[in-house]
Protein backbone atom coordinates (compact mmCIF):
# COMPACT_ATOMS: atom_id res chain seq x y z
CA UNK A 1 0.00 0.00 0.00
CA UNK A 2 2.58 2.72 0.83
CA UNK A 3 4.19 1.60 -2.32
CA UNK A 4 1.33 2.19 -4.27
CA UNK A 5 0.77 5.47 -2.63
CA UNK A 6 4.13 6.77 -3.21
CA UNK A 7 3.75 5.79 -6.65
CA UNK A 8 0.75 7.87 -7.35
CA UNK A 9 1.74 10.97 -5.43
CA UNK A 10 5.04 11.04 -6.84
CA UNK A 11 3.03 10.90 -10.65
CA UNK A 12 0.98 13.89 -10.37
CA UNK A 13 0.71 17.26 -8.87
CA UNK A 14 -2.56 17.70 -9.98
CA UNK A 15 -5.62 16.64 -7.56
CA UNK A 16 -8.01 15.40 -10.16
CA UNK A 17 -5.07 13.27 -11.78
CA UNK A 18 -4.35 12.22 -7.94
CA UNK A 19 -8.09 10.99 -7.37
CA UNK A 20 -7.82 9.65 -11.08
CA UNK A 21 -4.94 7.27 -10.26
CA UNK A 22 -6.55 6.21 -6.42
CA UNK A 23 -9.98 5.30 -8.86
CA UNK A 24 -8.07 3.71 -11.07
CA UNK A 25 -6.26 1.40 -8.90
CA UNK A 26 -9.82 0.75 -7.01
CA UNK A 27 -11.96 -0.05 -9.68
CA UNK A 28 -10.58 -3.52 -10.14
CA UNK A 29 -12.33 -4.23 -7.05
CA UNK A 30 -15.63 -2.49 -6.95
CA UNK A 31 -17.76 -5.37 -8.62
CA UNK A 32 -16.51 -8.24 -5.94
CA UNK A 33 -17.23 -5.40 -3.05
CA UNK A 34 -20.90 -4.59 -4.37
CA UNK A 35 -21.30 -8.39 -4.16
CA UNK A 36 -20.45 -9.10 -0.75
CA UNK A 37 -20.52 -5.60 0.53
CA UNK A 38 -17.13 -5.19 1.86
CA UNK A 39 -15.53 -1.64 2.53
CA UNK A 40 -12.23 -1.01 1.06
CA UNK A 41 -9.68 -0.72 3.60
CA UNK A 42 -7.48 0.18 0.94
CA UNK A 43 -9.24 2.64 -0.63
CA UNK A 44 -9.31 4.84 3.12
CA UNK A 45 -5.77 4.20 3.01
CA UNK A 46 -5.11 5.88 -0.10
CA UNK A 47 -6.93 8.55 0.89
CA UNK A 48 -5.21 8.99 3.25
CA UNK A 49 -1.63 8.63 2.06
CA UNK A 50 -1.90 10.56 -0.60
CA UNK A 51 -3.11 13.65 1.09
CA UNK A 52 -7.35 13.66 -0.46
CA UNK A 53 -8.35 12.86 2.80
CA UNK A 54 -7.29 16.65 4.11
CA UNK A 55 -7.62 17.94 1.13
CA UNK A 56 -9.82 20.71 1.67
CA UNK A 57 -8.57 21.48 4.98
CA UNK A 58 -7.04 25.20 5.22
CA UNK A 59 -2.99 24.89 4.26
CA UNK A 60 -2.35 26.81 7.72
CA UNK A 61 -3.86 23.57 9.66
CA UNK A 62 -1.45 21.10 7.08
CA UNK A 63 -4.08 20.10 4.66
CA UNK A 64 -4.08 20.72 1.08
CA UNK A 65 -6.27 23.88 0.86
CA UNK A 66 -8.54 22.94 -2.04
CA UNK A 67 -11.81 24.80 -2.65
CA UNK A 68 -15.04 23.64 -2.07
CA UNK A 69 -15.71 23.66 -5.67
CA UNK A 70 -12.48 21.82 -6.08
CA UNK A 71 -13.37 18.97 -3.51
CA UNK A 72 -16.95 18.15 -5.55
CA UNK A 73 -14.68 17.97 -8.51
CA UNK A 74 -12.46 15.48 -6.48
CA UNK A 75 -15.72 13.28 -5.21
CA UNK A 76 -16.84 13.52 -9.13
CA UNK A 77 -13.79 11.93 -10.50
CA UNK A 78 -13.61 9.64 -7.58
CA UNK A 79 -17.02 8.58 -8.29
CA UNK A 80 -16.72 7.60 -12.27
CA UNK A 81 -14.25 4.75 -10.55
CA UNK A 82 -15.88 3.32 -6.99
CA UNK A 83 -19.45 4.89 -6.17
CA UNK A 84 -19.32 3.42 -2.31
CA UNK A 85 -15.97 4.50 -1.50
CA UNK A 86 -16.64 8.22 -3.10
CA UNK A 87 -20.74 8.70 -1.33
CA UNK A 88 -18.71 7.43 2.29
CA UNK A 89 -15.97 9.60 1.36
CA UNK A 90 -18.71 12.77 0.79
CA UNK A 91 -19.78 11.90 4.49
CA UNK A 92 -16.18 12.53 5.68
CA UNK A 93 -15.55 15.71 3.52
CA UNK A 94 -18.88 17.37 3.89
CA UNK A 95 -17.88 17.45 8.16
CA UNK A 96 -14.62 18.79 6.92
CA UNK A 97 -16.37 21.33 4.71
CA UNK A 98 -18.69 22.44 7.52
CA UNK A 99 -15.55 22.88 10.25
CA UNK A 100 -14.11 25.37 6.93
CA UNK A 101 -17.33 27.01 7.09
CA UNK A 102 -16.57 27.98 10.91
CA UNK A 103 -12.81 29.20 10.01
CA UNK A 104 -13.84 31.13 7.24
CA UNK A 105 -16.69 33.29 9.72
CA UNK A 106 -14.09 33.57 12.46
CA UNK A 107 -14.98 30.63 14.71
CA UNK A 108 -11.73 28.51 15.99
CA UNK A 109 -12.30 25.29 13.69
CA UNK A 110 -8.23 24.20 14.87
CA UNK A 111 -9.12 21.41 16.45
CA UNK A 112 -10.86 19.60 14.45
CA UNK A 113 -9.28 20.60 11.45
CA UNK A 114 -5.42 19.29 13.21
CA UNK A 115 -6.87 15.88 13.54
CA UNK A 116 -7.77 15.83 10.02
CA UNK A 117 -4.96 16.71 8.76
CA UNK A 118 -2.94 14.61 10.74
CA UNK A 119 -5.02 11.32 9.03
CA UNK A 120 -8.18 11.13 11.01
CA UNK A 121 -11.64 9.91 8.79
CA UNK A 122 -14.37 11.57 10.27
CA UNK A 123 -17.59 9.80 10.44
CA UNK A 124 -21.27 11.48 10.17
CA UNK A 125 -24.63 10.27 12.02
CA UNK A 126 -26.38 13.14 10.59
CA UNK A 127 -28.96 11.80 8.27
CA UNK A 128 -30.27 9.87 11.16
CA UNK A 129 -30.48 12.70 13.71
CA UNK A 130 -32.23 15.61 11.95
CA UNK A 131 -33.46 18.29 14.45
CA UNK A 132 -34.75 16.25 17.21
CA UNK A 133 -32.29 13.48 17.21
CA UNK A 134 -32.18 10.53 19.26
CA UNK A 135 -30.49 8.84 21.82
CA UNK A 136 -30.68 9.21 25.53
CA UNK A 137 -27.62 11.48 27.96
CA UNK A 138 -27.52 11.36 31.51
CA UNK A 139 -25.92 14.01 33.11
CA UNK A 140 -22.84 12.93 35.58
CA UNK A 141 -20.01 14.72 36.75
CA UNK A 142 -17.91 16.60 34.21
CA UNK A 143 -19.98 15.24 31.41
CA UNK A 144 -22.83 12.91 30.47
CA UNK A 145 -23.55 9.06 29.70
CA UNK A 146 -24.65 8.57 26.65
CA UNK A 147 -27.04 5.55 25.06
CA UNK A 148 -28.56 5.39 21.30
CA UNK A 149 -27.89 3.96 17.82
CA UNK A 150 -27.49 5.77 15.25
CA UNK A 151 -27.72 4.64 11.31
CA UNK A 152 -26.33 4.56 8.81
CA UNK A 153 -23.13 5.83 9.51
CA UNK A 154 -21.10 5.64 6.21
CA UNK A 155 -17.06 5.06 6.88
CA UNK A 156 -17.52 3.82 10.19
CA UNK A 157 -15.08 0.42 10.08
CA UNK A 158 -12.60 2.89 9.02
CA UNK A 159 -13.38 5.90 10.78
CA UNK A 160 -11.84 7.50 13.70
CA UNK A 161 -13.95 9.94 14.82
CA UNK A 162 -17.85 10.20 15.29
CA UNK A 163 -19.47 13.34 14.74
CA UNK A 164 -23.05 13.11 16.46
CA UNK A 165 -25.75 14.24 18.22
CA UNK A 166 -27.91 12.94 21.24
CA UNK A 167 -31.24 13.75 23.11
CA UNK A 168 -30.85 14.80 26.45
CA UNK A 169 -34.74 14.87 27.19
CA UNK A 170 -34.47 15.33 31.06
CA UNK A 171 -32.59 18.61 31.03
CA UNK A 172 -33.74 21.61 33.58
CA UNK A 173 -34.65 23.70 30.91
CA UNK A 174 -36.74 21.60 28.53
CA UNK A 175 -35.49 18.92 26.23
CA UNK A 176 -31.70 19.74 24.54
CA UNK A 177 -29.80 18.12 21.90
CA UNK A 178 -26.09 18.01 22.78
CA UNK A 179 -23.83 17.93 19.77
CA UNK A 180 -20.20 16.12 20.07
CA UNK A 181 -17.31 14.35 18.64
CA UNK A 182 -16.54 11.18 20.25
CA UNK A 183 -13.31 8.84 19.07
CA UNK A 184 -14.92 5.46 17.77
CA UNK A 185 -12.57 3.44 20.16
CA UNK A 186 -13.93 5.17 23.03
CA UNK A 187 -14.96 2.58 25.55
CA UNK A 188 -18.56 1.85 24.64
CA UNK A 189 -18.91 2.50 21.24
CA UNK A 190 -19.10 -0.52 18.91
CA UNK A 191 -20.49 -1.20 15.22
CA UNK A 192 -22.66 -3.70 14.31
CA UNK A 193 -23.24 -4.80 10.53
CA UNK A 194 -26.66 -3.78 9.84
CA UNK A 195 -25.80 -2.37 6.21
CA UNK A 196 -27.33 -4.30 3.69
CA UNK A 197 -29.08 -2.77 0.52
CA UNK A 198 -29.52 -2.50 -2.95
CA UNK A 199 -27.37 -0.13 -3.96
CA UNK A 200 -24.36 1.65 -2.91
CA UNK A 201 -23.24 -1.92 -1.03
CA UNK A 202 -19.64 -1.15 -0.07
CA UNK A 203 -20.04 2.22 1.69
CA UNK A 204 -20.01 0.53 5.14
CA UNK A 205 -22.89 2.43 6.29
CA UNK A 206 -23.54 0.13 9.35
CA UNK A 207 -24.59 1.02 13.01
CA UNK A 208 -22.98 2.93 15.81
CA UNK A 209 -24.01 2.01 19.10
CA UNK A 210 -23.19 4.05 22.06
CA UNK A 211 -24.06 1.85 25.17
CA UNK A 212 -23.21 4.41 28.18
CA UNK A 213 -20.10 6.37 26.89
CA UNK A 214 -18.75 9.16 28.86
CA UNK A 215 -18.46 11.97 26.99
CA UNK A 216 -17.33 15.11 28.82
CA UNK A 217 -18.40 18.97 28.91
CA UNK A 218 -15.25 19.65 26.83
CA UNK A 219 -16.13 17.23 23.99
CA UNK A 220 -20.07 19.11 23.75
CA UNK A 221 -19.71 21.94 20.71
CA UNK A 222 -23.31 22.58 20.56
CA UNK A 223 -26.32 22.19 23.18
CA UNK A 224 -29.50 23.16 21.42
CA UNK A 225 -33.30 23.13 22.10
CA UNK A 226 -34.50 19.75 20.62
CA UNK A 227 -37.45 20.28 18.06
CA UNK A 228 -36.71 23.58 17.07
CA UNK A 229 -34.49 24.91 13.86
CA UNK A 230 -31.21 24.62 14.91
CA UNK A 231 -29.55 27.40 12.67
CA UNK A 232 -26.12 24.86 12.50
CA UNK A 233 -28.31 22.71 10.09
CA UNK A 234 -28.45 26.06 7.26
CA UNK A 235 -24.60 25.78 7.87
CA UNK A 236 -24.52 21.54 7.24
CA UNK A 237 -26.43 21.62 4.47
CA UNK A 238 -24.60 24.66 2.67
CA UNK A 239 -21.77 22.39 2.71
CA UNK A 240 -22.69 19.03 2.50
CA UNK A 241 -25.21 18.80 -0.75
CA UNK A 242 -23.26 20.46 -3.01
CA UNK A 243 -20.45 17.64 -2.58
CA UNK A 244 -22.71 14.84 -1.23
CA UNK A 245 -24.74 15.08 -4.35
CA UNK A 246 -20.85 15.54 -6.73
CA UNK A 247 -20.23 11.87 -5.50
CA UNK A 248 -23.32 10.50 -7.61
CA UNK A 249 -22.51 12.79 -10.25
CA UNK A 250 -19.37 11.16 -11.21
CA UNK A 251 -21.41 7.93 -11.27
CA UNK A 252 -24.03 9.98 -13.89
CA UNK A 253 -20.72 10.53 -15.92
CA UNK A 254 -19.02 7.16 -16.08
CA UNK A 255 -23.13 5.95 -17.10
CA UNK A 256 -23.14 8.60 -19.77
CA UNK A 257 -19.71 7.55 -21.35
CA UNK A 258 -20.10 3.89 -21.32
CA UNK A 259 -23.30 4.46 -22.99
CA UNK A 260 -21.95 6.65 -25.94
CA UNK A 261 -19.21 3.84 -26.01
CA UNK A 262 -21.84 0.96 -26.41
CA UNK A 263 -24.32 2.39 -28.80
CA UNK A 264 -21.22 4.79 -30.59
CA UNK A 265 -22.44 2.12 -34.10
CA UNK A 266 -25.91 2.11 -33.81
CA UNK A 267 -28.15 4.54 -35.82
CA UNK A 268 -31.83 3.84 -35.00
CA UNK A 269 -33.47 6.93 -34.69
CA UNK A 270 -35.04 6.09 -31.27
CA UNK A 271 -31.04 5.47 -30.13
CA UNK A 272 -30.12 8.76 -30.66
CA UNK A 273 -33.79 10.09 -29.21
CA UNK A 274 -32.88 8.41 -25.72
CA UNK A 275 -29.23 9.43 -26.21
CA UNK A 276 -30.31 13.37 -26.00
CA UNK A 277 -32.79 12.56 -22.83
CA UNK A 278 -30.34 11.04 -21.19
CA UNK A 279 -27.74 14.15 -21.86
CA UNK A 280 -30.70 16.19 -20.91
CA UNK A 281 -31.01 14.76 -17.57
CA UNK A 282 -27.18 14.69 -16.95
CA UNK A 283 -27.31 18.30 -18.26
CA UNK A 284 -30.10 19.41 -15.58
CA UNK A 285 -28.41 17.37 -12.97
CA UNK A 286 -24.79 18.67 -13.30
CA UNK A 287 -25.71 22.51 -13.98
CA UNK A 288 -27.77 22.19 -10.85
CA UNK A 289 -25.05 21.14 -9.10
CA UNK A 290 -22.55 23.86 -9.78
CA UNK A 291 -24.97 26.25 -8.97
CA UNK A 292 -25.07 24.88 -5.41
CA UNK A 293 -20.89 25.13 -5.64
CA UNK A 294 -21.39 29.01 -7.03
CA UNK A 295 -23.69 29.98 -4.53
CA UNK A 296 -21.84 28.53 -1.33
CA UNK A 297 -18.81 31.17 -2.13
CA UNK A 298 -16.33 28.87 -1.12
CA UNK A 299 -17.96 27.93 2.32
CA UNK A 300 -18.85 31.72 3.06
CA UNK A 301 -22.01 31.66 2.38
CA UNK A 302 -24.30 33.44 5.41
CA UNK A 303 -26.20 31.12 7.63
CA UNK A 304 -29.76 31.68 6.73
CA UNK A 305 -32.67 29.44 6.20
CA UNK A 306 -33.40 30.94 2.64
CA UNK A 307 -29.76 29.55 1.46
CA UNK A 308 -30.64 25.78 2.96
CA UNK A 309 -33.83 26.08 1.30
CA UNK A 310 -32.73 26.60 -2.13
CA UNK A 311 -29.99 24.35 -1.59
CA UNK A 312 -32.37 21.63 -0.56
CA UNK A 313 -34.32 23.04 -3.94
CA UNK A 314 -31.61 22.00 -6.20
CA UNK A 315 -30.42 18.69 -4.19
CA UNK A 316 -34.54 17.07 -5.08
CA UNK A 317 -34.25 18.52 -9.00
CA UNK A 318 -30.77 16.93 -9.06
CA UNK A 319 -31.15 13.90 -7.74
CA UNK A 320 -34.58 13.05 -10.03
CA UNK A 321 -32.15 14.29 -12.82
CA UNK A 322 -29.02 12.26 -12.14
CA UNK A 323 -31.82 8.92 -11.16
CA UNK A 324 -33.27 9.73 -14.58
CA UNK A 325 -29.57 10.08 -16.16
CA UNK A 326 -28.46 6.39 -15.54
CA UNK A 327 -32.39 4.81 -16.07
CA UNK A 328 -32.25 6.06 -19.69
CA UNK A 329 -28.50 4.98 -19.99
CA UNK A 330 -30.02 1.67 -19.74
CA UNK A 331 -32.98 2.50 -22.26
CA UNK A 332 -30.54 3.63 -24.77
CA UNK A 333 -28.32 0.33 -24.08
CA UNK A 334 -31.19 -2.04 -24.44
CA UNK A 335 -31.39 -5.56 -22.55
CA UNK A 336 -27.61 -5.35 -22.01
CA UNK A 337 -27.60 -2.83 -20.02
CA UNK A 338 -30.04 -4.71 -17.57
CA UNK A 339 -27.57 -7.20 -17.04
CA UNK A 340 -25.05 -7.87 -13.75
CA UNK A 341 -22.28 -8.33 -16.35
CA UNK A 342 -22.39 -4.42 -17.64
CA UNK A 343 -21.33 -1.51 -15.06
CA UNK A 344 -24.90 0.29 -15.66
CA UNK A 345 -26.76 -2.36 -13.54
CA UNK A 346 -24.56 -1.23 -10.27
CA UNK A 347 -24.46 2.45 -11.00
CA UNK A 348 -28.53 2.37 -11.83
CA UNK A 349 -28.46 0.62 -7.79
CA UNK A 350 -26.22 3.07 -6.30
CA UNK A 351 -27.35 6.19 -7.58
CA UNK A 352 -30.75 6.01 -6.05
CA UNK A 353 -29.32 6.26 -2.57
CA UNK A 354 -28.90 10.72 -3.94
CA UNK A 355 -32.60 10.31 -3.04
CA UNK A 356 -32.49 9.36 0.75
CA UNK A 357 -29.24 12.06 1.79
CA UNK A 358 -31.42 15.29 3.75
CA UNK A 359 -33.80 15.74 2.65
CA UNK A 360 -36.22 13.52 0.89
CA UNK A 361 -38.64 15.26 -1.45
CA UNK A 362 -41.67 15.52 0.57
CA UNK A 363 -40.04 16.77 3.21
CA UNK A 364 -37.73 18.68 1.21
CA UNK A 365 -40.67 20.73 -0.70
CA UNK A 366 -42.58 21.55 2.63
CA UNK A 367 -39.46 22.93 4.26
CA UNK A 368 -38.62 24.99 1.24
CA UNK A 369 -42.60 25.89 1.15
CA UNK A 370 -42.40 26.85 4.56
CA UNK A 371 -39.48 29.20 4.24
CA UNK A 372 -40.70 30.81 1.16
CA UNK A 373 -43.92 31.73 3.12
CA UNK A 374 -42.01 33.65 6.08
CA UNK A 375 -42.40 30.41 8.48
CA UNK A 376 -39.75 28.22 10.45
CA UNK A 377 -38.48 25.73 8.24
CA UNK A 378 -40.13 22.88 10.53
CA UNK A 379 -42.88 23.04 12.73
Amino acid sequence: MTTIAHDITDTTTDWITLTRRVGETLRADVARRDRTGDISIEAYDLLRATGLSAALVPTEFGGGGVSHRDMGEILRELGRHDPSTAVAFAMHTHLVAAQVWRHNHGIDASAVLGKVAAGAILVSTGASDWVESNGRAKRVDGGFLVSARKAPASGCEVGNVVVTSVRHGDAPEGPQVLHFAIPLDAAGVRIEKTWDTIGLRASGSHTVVFEDVFVPDAAVSLTRPADVWPPVLNVVIGAAMPLVLAAYLGIADAATELTAALVAERTEPHTFQLAGEMMNAHTTAADLIAAMFTDSDDLRFENTDAHAARTLSRKTVAADALVDTVRLAIETVGGAGFSRTCALEMWYRDIHGCLFHPLPRARQTRFTGRVLLGNTPIG
